[in-house]
């Protein structure tokens, strides 16, 4: 049965209100407030803002404007979830609301908590705004203005047939004046071209081209406007794994492209002996990039997980 909670309610309060920020937990890099907003709502408690479905679901409502007001709280303990206490305790507000001239009730919801705004949707919300959030130091890079560069690593100890193979295939692609073979380093040799550094699609022929000639095990990787990181693997010339740390970047792609270009453990341990964990741990993709470590972080971990960089040596082609 729903009722105005009393201030006799207040250890329950306490308790569904500590129970939904253990379950949901604030993004980390926001200031703990939690003791704040239990004050505040046990100040609605008094003002007969707060809802209680016996001791399984809690609802708190403030009103923002003559016509719209903000469900602040709404928590269904997990035993009696599926059952209609969230429905129930959305309508009982609805119609108090509507009493008092409301007439849209709006709310916030994180968007990694997908179940609450599956359930959300159901019961009749719909998005209307998006709130978004970017690592500071991640911003200073993006607009464009961000660094481009790239490099090549071959799976090979013979410098000099990759040297050759660079040699032929650079041409084709407008060779640039600056081209630095070197290595070997962990069994891999490396190509840094001036023209490719700052194309990544021609980069990526490179790498291509490169694996074709040698019939060997390439890497192409890469960091584009300083807010991407991206690598192809090629095998005998045929690319056999993809990523891209943000795969939206350039624009919306369908879901299952979005999901192709996310790392293969199996295939980068397979290709390269990287551990699978530790690719899983590190190859990872976000929406956007302020959601993953800085772009020049992210790319030097990915290449030292495959083996083409060494743990403290500030792995930046060039």
């Amino acid at each position: 049965m729903i009722r105005s909670a009393t201030p006799d309610d207040l250890p329950l309060v306490r308790e569904l209100f500590r129970e939904f920020c253990d379950e949901i937990p604030d993004e980390r890099w926001r200031d703990d407030d939690g003791e704040d907003d239990l004050r505040s709502l046990e100040a609605a408690v008094g003002e007969g803002r707060v809802l209680l479905d016996d001791d399984v679901g809690i609802a708190a409502l403030r009103k923002t404007g003559q016509r719209v007001a903000e469900l602040e709280l709404l928590h269904v303990r997990a035993a009696a979830r599926r059952s209609g206490v969230a429905g129930a305790l959305v309508q009982e507000a609805a119609s108090r609301l509507r009493d008092q001239g409301v007439e849209v009730l709006e709310l916030s919801v994180l968007t990694r908590n997908e179940d609450a705004r599956s359930a959300y949707e159901r019961l009749g919300f719909t998005p209307v705004e998006l709130r978004l959030a970017a690592r500071v130091e991640s911003l200073l890079d993006l607009g464009g203005g961000g660094p481009t560069f790239g490099s090549v690593h071959v799976q090979t100890d013979d410098t000099g047939a990759v040297e050759r193979a660079a040699q032929k295939a650079l041409p084709r692609l407008g060779r640039s004046a600056g081209t630095a073979v070197s290595g070997p380093r962990n069994g891999w040799v490396a190509v840094h071209d001036e023209l490719c550094d700052r194309e990544p699609k021609l980069l990526q022929r490179l790498g291509r081209e490169l694996s074709y000639a040698l019939a060997a095990v390439v890497l192409a990787i890469g960091v584009e406007e300083g807010a991407l990181v991206r690598y192809t693997l090629y095998d005998r010339g045929g690319a056999v794994d993809e990523y891209a740390s943000v795969p939206e970047y350039y624009g919306e792609l369908p879901p299952g492209d979005v999901v192709a270009l996310g790392a293969n453990p199996t295939v980068v341990s397979r290709l390269t002996g990287a551990e699978p964990s530790r690719v899983r741990e590190v190859a990872r993709t976000a929406r956007a990039p302020g959601e993953l470590p800085p772009a020049a972080e992210l790319v030097e971990a990915i290449a030292e997980t495959m083996g083409v960089a060494e743990a403290g040596h500030g792995w930046v082609p060039s």
